[in-house]
C-alpha cells in the first residue's frame, strides 16, 4: 500500500508542478518571449510545441498528430501503469522510473487534449545554439528513462558478475 501512495503522491506533485508552471508561463509572457534567468545559458522562453520531442511531427495533420501524440499515449499510460503494478516486486528505482515517466505522459497528455499542444519554457544554450524548450513533464520522462537505462546497465553488471563466478 505504501507503494502506491508514494506512486500517486509523486504522479500528481509533478503533473500539479507541471501545469502550474505552464499555465503561469501561457499567463505570464507571450508566445515567442524570453527572459534571460542565467545570462547565457538558461531562458524562461514561451514555446508552443505541437509535435513531440523537438517538434518532431508537428507539421503533420491534424488527425495524424491526435492518433499519434493522444490516442497512442494515453493507451501507453495504461501499458506504463502495468509496469508500475510490476515493478512493486522489483527494485525501488524501476517504480520510481514508470512513475516519472507515466506523470510526465500524463502532464503532457493534459496540454494536448486541452491546447492540442504543449506549452514548453525550458530554453538551454550556449552561444547561438538552443536546446530544444522543454518543460517539468518532458524532465520527468527524461529522468525516468535515465532511470530505465541504468536499470539495464546494472543488470548486465549484474549477469557478467554472475557469470564470471560461474567460470
Amino acid at each position: 500500500m505504501k507503494k502506491i501512495i508514494f506512486v500517486v503522491f509523486v504522479t500528481l506533485v509533478l503533473i500539479i508542478a507541471d501545469q502550474w508552471s505552464k499555465i503561469l508561463i501561457q499567463q505570464k509572457f507571450y508566445l515567442g518571449e524570453s527572459i534571460p534567468i542565467i545570462k547565457n545559458f538558461f531562458n524562461f522562453t514561451y514555446v508552443q510545441n505541437p509535435g513531440a520531442a523537438w517538434g518532431m511531427g508537428g507539421q503533420a495533420d491534424t488527425w495524424l498528430r491526435h492518433i499519434l501524440f493522444r490516442y497512442l499515449p494515453v493507451i501507453f499510460c495504461f501499458f506504463i501503469i502495468y509496469l508500475i503494478y510490476k515493478s512493486f516486486k522489483e527494485a525501488f528505482h524501476l517504480t520510481l522510473a514508470y512513475t516519472l515517466i507515466l506523470a510526465g505522459a500524463i502532464g503532457n497528455l493534459i496540454d494536448r487534449f486541452r491546447l492540442d499542444y504543449v506549452v514548453d519554457f525550458l530554453d538551454f544554450y550556449y552561444g547561438n545554439w538552443h536546446f530544444p524548450a522543454f518543460n517539468i513533464a518532458d524532465s520527468a520522462i527524461t529522468v525516468g528513462g535515465c532511470l530505465l537505462v541504468y536499470d539495464v546497465i546494472l543488470q548486465s553488471w549484474r549477469e557478467r558478475k554472475l557469470k564470471s563466478r560461474e567460470c
